[in-house]
């Protein structure tokens, strides 16, 4: 663990699934010239980060267990979005991403709904997990940020929805506060 995490006070972060909250979904994803950055993603971020808060990517990529990607493919995307978002003032704190499909290469305790990537990003990063906000687009994100112990959670839909999240939000700019 880097010293300064261990050393410091715990930090609330802003968990973010990838595709449906920080470019427009598409099946499997992973070519730079694909993505579409959904309206509002970089300004979110901003805010967060302005008031403390680590921003952290959470993502299930079955594509790779599937076979449509690689790994590497994966890692040359997240680089690409990693400089965008620098280059919008936003500092990624981490990406964390699950590579498994339960049909194909097994269960894991990584994969959504599971909570494993927030644990693991609450324990490398030093997160304060009950303090941190966690905004996804499916029901399996929200029950990931609950079962991890996140008191707040956004579910950004287009459509009325059921769910256990704090709010169901149809845009991002909802949770800017100007």
């Amino acid at each position: 663990m880097n010293e300064f995490y261990a050393s410091a006070k715990p930090r609330p972060a802003l968990f973010l699934d990838r595709d449906g909250v920080i470019n427009i979904e598409k099946n499997y994803l992973h070519k730079k010239e694909d993505v579409e950055f959904i309206e509002g993603i970089f300004e979110l971020c901003r805010y967060y980060q302005g008031r403390g808060y680590l921003i952290v990517i959470v993502t299930n990529q079955s594509g790779i267990a599937r076979g449509y990607y690689s790994e590497r493919d994966f890692a040359n995307l997240t680089f690409w979005m990693i400089e965008t978002f620098a280059k919008e003032g936003v500092e990624i704190a981490q990406v964390y991403h699950c590579p498994h499909h339960p049909d194909i290469s097994g269960e894991c305790d990584c994969r959504k709904p599971h909570p494993g990537m927030l644990l693991k990003a609450a324990k490398e990063l030093h997160i304060d997990l009950e303090n941190s906000v966690l905004i996804g687009d499916s029901e399996r994100d929200i029950e990931a940020a609950l079962s991890a112990g996140l008191q707040e959670s956004y579910l950004l839909t287009h459509e009325p929805t059921q769910t256990k999240a704090t709010e169901n939000i149809h845009s991002l700019h909802t949770l800017v506060k100007k």
